[in-house]
């Protein structure tokens, strides 16, 4: 049986990818803090991984197979070092943040990355996973490094690609703000899919995990009719949107997965070693009914990560007519 070990395999995603390996028949351990259950079926480790001696009661045994989601590059690191010698393959699931091109369309795997990140720098994500991803491209042909985009799907706790599923069922009838849609674009990878792919694939070296590109406007008009949403839209001019303070992608007062115009590249990824080592993305219009069931059951007007409250966006729809 193949013996799996997750560096995490209590969240979002590391506990997907800690379910799919049971599926297929492993025996999965998750190393986490223990504020959350591990899946059923897999054996729950507690450890910190702040604590120096945070493998010890890893370090002992081989394992097939290590997956670590951290955004930490010392944790990964101090993982690599205490766990390296004992593992037959390792992933890391790194992000497309690493890359420093913003601006090239289909872009691939050799695309310039940002300089790792050094011992007392700020903490920039993109330079911690660069980091990261030297500490486990070390172990060699062992490795692969995963590199999702925009990860979605049920219970995202980021609430980016949710927040239109939640705008459209709240607005029933009424009117809703789209950010600027030309030129924009849309790139996503279901987080059931990427789970199955690092289960699956027997690639090595690092690979662009992410779906299909979509135009920005087709994704939300298939949103809405998913929601059922019958009422005006109205699209939101750039200027006057950053002059009232609404921001870009994700946070307070945003409109998620708009970006600036000059970030062509950004949801233009290559995704051919993707599809070529055994990605399967589903049909998108799968993943948006998903998205709208579980904002239905979680609720439209609940305190979330990324978006526009509505009385916020009603106001901005006054301004802007």
């Amino acid at each position: 049986m193949t013996k799996v070990l997750i560096l995490g395999g209590t969240g979002w995603l590391s506990g997907r990818i800690a379910r799919h390996w049971l599926e297929a028949g492993a025996d999965v351990t998750c190393f986490a803090r223990g504020g959350r259950p591990a899946p059923e079926r897999a054996a729950l480790v507690v450890g910190d991984r702040d604590d120096p001696g945070a493998y010890a009661a890893l370090s002992s045994r081989d394992w097939d197979h290590v997956v670590d989601i951290s955004s930490r590059s010392d944790h990964v690191a101090a993982a690599v070092a205490a766990l390296g010698d004992r593992a037959a393959r390792w992933t890391y699931v790194s992000s497309m943040s690493v890359y420093s091109d913003d601006a090239s369309v289909d872009a691939d795997e050799s695309s310039p990355r940002h300089p790792p990140a050094v011992p007392g720098d700020p903490y920039e994500y993109g330079a911690q996973k660069s980091a990261a991803e030297d500490a486990v491209r070390a172990l060699g042909d062992r490795a692969l490094v995963v590199r999702p985009g925009l990860i979605v799907g049920d219970g995202d706790p980021s609430d980016r690609f949710g927040y239109w599923a939640a705008a459209f069922l709240r607005a029933g009838e009424g009117p809703v703000l789209l950010p600027p849609l030309d030129g924009r674009s849309v790139q996503v990878i279901d987080v059931e899919d990427l789970a199955a792919y690092i289960v699956r694939t027997t690639l090595t070296g690092a690979v662009n995990a992410i779906g299909d590109v979509h135009p920005l406007g087709d994704v939300l008009a298939r949103v809405r009719a998913a929601a059922g949403h019958s009422g005006a839209v109205l699209v939101g001019e750039e200027d006057r949107l950053i002059e009232r303070g609404v921001q870009f992608w994700a946070g307070d007062r945003s409109l998620p997965l708009w970006l600036p115009a000059d970030m062509t590249g950004f949801m233009t990824r290559s995704n051919a070693l993707f599809l070529r080592s055994g990605g399967a993305p589903r049909p998108l219009t799968e993943t948006i009914a998903r998205v709208v069931d579980d904002e239905r059951e979680r609720g439209v007007d609940r305190e979330r990560r990324a978006g526009l409250r509505r009385d916020e966006e009603l106001a901005l729809l006054r301004e802007l007519e």
